[in-house]
């Protein structure tokens, strides 16, 4: 039994490691809406890792599978949607984002994205001999696109999982209200 009526749809957006596809689980389980990752669903439609595209096809031809993939989902009703890192990068899916529901930015530092990555290879961006100044150069570049999409801006920095969602859940009501 959902814990809250929260209406629509919720997109989760931030850099990779800003917990987006662990707080859109919880919210989802919270407000009884299906969850969804973009990332797990190109994978599963192509039958192939994000790291195997990005190596074959490279990064322009896995950005076409995900504006696919995100208006696609952006046509379904009562989702949470996590979104990859880099789905803010293509005017079309922001948007579709900002049309179809509620967009919520999850804003973390680079220490914390770096201390939840460090061991994660399944990050090709990351995958470089100095991971710290790749995601300034991420955080720089994409930090106000996802601003100028966001609905809510939620800062993650050492939280647990739970007490984030349980503010996220606060505010969303607010907002409906």
């Amino acid at each position: 039994m959902p814990a809250m009526e929260l209406a629509g749809n919720f997109f989760l957006v931030g850099l990779m490691g800003a917990g987006k596809t662990t707080v859109g689980r919880t919210l989802a389980r919270h407000t009884g809406k299906t969850f969804y990752d973009s990332d797990h669903e190109i994978e599963r439609k192509t039958g192939v890792k994000i790291t195997t595209i990005f190596d074959i096809e490279g990064e322009s031809r896995f950005r076409e599978r995900e504006k696919q993939i995100i208006a696609e989902l952006c046509q379904l009703q009562n989702i949470v949607l996590a979104t990859g890192g880099g789905a803010i990068l293509a005017v079309e899916n922001r948007q579709a984002l900002k049309a179809n529901g509620t967009v919520i930015y999850l804003r973390a530092q680079i220490d914390d994205i770096l201390a939840r990555t460090k061991h994660d290879k399944s990050r090709p961006l990351l995958q470089t001999a100095n991971p710290r100044e790749k995601l300034a150069q991420l955080y720089q570049q994409r930090d106000p696109l996802y601003m100028e999409i966001a609905d809510l801006v939620i800062d993650t920095s050492s939280q647990n999982v739970n007490s984030l969602v349980q503010r996220l859940e606060q505010r969303l009501l607010n907002q409906q209200t």
